[in-house]
């Protein structure tokens, strides 16, 4: 069955603040779209809403297990974060808003009889997947054990910490939780501080066998990914056993703002100033041209009038990921898509620009 990536108008069943910066909403699934919103742990959903006049969307990672019987994100309110800040302050019980059904390859399958190791690495929101990782993979591999590294700035700042110890209480000899706060002074050195290289190297050197780790999961803020990525390769964890979802990119460091929520893009030597774009969505076949002005792929499809699925534009939720049929293009950012995924062809539509005069992409191919 292909992916479904339009839009449905959900009804929200709760909200519920998570901490006094979080919020867990949760949406009412109508029998008839049942297949369609069924997901997978680790995967997201990308919300969009009309705000000041401007459509706005914005991706969230799922926070149920598979087997919970209910469809739900979680959110953290960020400072000018515009979609979160308006969930925050207008989202209600019974609104309606419009959710494209789940995506993401933020997981490896469930086999009910492995029994492997996981690590899980998150900072702060980045916890959101884990949860849905953790439930599942404890529910579905009774073979399995998970140890999860969770840094925050404090405890009250900690996003699902109940959840988190009912897990433990649940399955004690299969879960290993390891907070570590950075503004908060605890009994243990370990537990404090900055979740950063140095920092994990610390856990894989103590407490983590290094050779032991199956599948590595990491989700975090970019900085931490990063650190936390290089320290398991510095452990000798092979790169294809870690697994890295982001949710932000870096921007220059003098600018002191933080993350940057889309790239600007130039064109390059070699890009293509003209281009025939034929486009295969939903089983049609359009025909459009491809100007410098465009700027990217996602940008053409747009001005023709084509309704393509995309999110962030930063090249990091993978929402506008199409196959690359045939021509060439290049990439200005990806942190979504994986080796495995650039060699079957796909690219990230928002960061694409054609470097031949001929690209045919597809969106159901995905």
């Amino acid at each position: 069955m292909a992916v479904d990536t339009h839009f449905h108008p959900l009804k929200v069943r709760s909200v519920r603040p998570e901490t006094d910066e979080a919020m867990v909403v949760s949406f009412d699934i109508p029998e008839s779209l049942s297949d369609r919103f069924r997901f997978t742990q680790g995967q997201y959903l990308t919300l969009r809403q009309r705000i000041a006049g401007e459509e706005v969307r914005r991706s969230y990672s799922i926070c149920a297990g598979i087997a919970d019987g209910e469809l739900r994100v979680g959110v953290r309110r960020v400072r000018g974060g515009r979609f979160s800040n308006w969930l925050a302050d207008n989202l209600r019980v019974g609104d309606t808003i419009d959710v494209m059904p789940p995506q993401g390859r933020f997981f490896v399958p469930i086999e009910p009889a492995a029994a492997r190791n996981y690590l899980c690495v998150a900072g702060g929101s980045g916890i959101t997947p884990m949860i849905s990782i953790m439930k599942t993979v404890l529910a579905s591999e009774p073979g399995s054990r998970i140890t999860l590294v969770y840094g925050n700035r404090r405890a009250a700042s900690t996003m699902f910490k109940e959840e988190l110890e009912d897990l433990k209480n649940r399955y004690v000899t299969r879960v290993s939780l390891h907070h570590v706060f950075s503004e908060e002074r605890v009994d243990s050195p370990l537990n404090q501080g900055v979740l950063d290289r140095a920092k994990l190297g610390e856990f894989l050197q103590h407490l983590i066998v290094a050779d032991h780790i199956d599948h590595a999961f990491i989700c975090g803020p970019f900085m931490m990914n990063d650190e936390a990525e290089a320290a398991l390769l510095a452990a000798g964890v092979a790169a294809e056993r870690i697994h890295v979802e982001r949710f932000g990119v870096p921007i220059p460091a003098d600018t002191g703002m933080g993350v940057q929520s889309a790239p600007v893009q130039s064109p390059a030597p070699g890009d293509a100033a003209d281009c025939h774009l034929t486009v295969v969505r939903d089983g049609v076949t359009h025909q459009i041209e491809y100007h410098e002005a465009d700027n990217n792929l996602l940008d053409a499809c747009a001005h023709a009038g084509l309704d393509v699925p995309y999110s962030c534009k930063s090249g990091v939720c993978g929402t506008c990921r199409a196959h690359l049929d045939s021509g060439e293009v290049r990439m200005t950012r990806n942190y979504a898509l994986e080796k495995r995924d650039l060699d079957a062809g796909f690219i990230l539509t928002c960061q694409a620009h054609p470097t031949t005069t001929e690209v045919r992409i597809s969106f159901d191919h995905r």
